[in-house]
């Protein structure tokens, strides 16, 4: 009797695992980088400390954000922990057992959400909130953790929408009624000429 193969662990650092795990890493650092110079340079105190790069229409500014990406929905730190959490949990059991590993688009919208949620986690674990810096325009303050985020979302959305299904394809029903009247016709009788 042959004993069932026993499932192999999956190794983070080999085969679908490698470029989102790569990507999320790097994410992850260059985040909590240009968060600490930020910190250092322009905080906390005065909060609004700018240095303006083009204009009014491109800065760096320090701020708190108890909320979510691009400062929505200020004042529920400890919920917002909380939810970031599971949704990144919940992605990377979506990546490891729903979505198309072998797709490097799927690889690189997964490296990118999961490093971006990663590194706004760190802030919020380690200030009660997250590290907002760049201003443009009358956009809402952002990071490098919310543009991560934000691109992954948009790809893993494009793929979704428009990527070929590989489930198989319904066969077209079948039509048997040219068989079964050549079935019950009488087969017909030849004869043989005379000769």
């Amino acid at each position: 009797m042959k004993r069932p193969r026993r499932a192999h662990p999956v190794a983070l650092s080999t085969g679908p695992w490698l470029l989102p795990t790569v990507l999320a890493s790097t994410i992850i650092v260059a985040d909590q980088v240009t968060k600490s110079r930020i910190l250092a340079e322009l905080g906390p105190e005065p909060l609004q400390r700018e240095i303006k790069l083009i204009g009014d229409w491109f800065s760096l500014v320090y701020t708190r954000n108890t909320g979510v990406a691009f400062s929505l929905f200020q004042g529920y730190p400890q919920l917002f922990t909380v939810t970031s959490i599971v949704i990144t949990a919940a992605t990377i059991y979506a990546y490891a057992v729903h979505l198309p590993k072998r797709n490097s688009w799927v690889q690189v919208s997964m490296g990118l959400i999961v490093g971006g949620a990663i590194g706004n986690i760190i802030d919020r674990l380690l200030h009660g909130y997250v590290i907002d810096f760049v201003r443009v325009g009358w956009w809402p303050v952002f990071n490098i953790a919310d543009s991560a985020i934000t691109i992954g979302v948009v790809m893993l959305a494009i793929f979704l929408l428009f990527a070929e299904s590989d489930a198989p394809q319904a066969a077209a029903p079948r039509d048997d009624r040219l068989l079964g009247e050549l079935l019950s016709q009488e087969p017909p009788v030849h004869e043989r000429p005379e000769i």
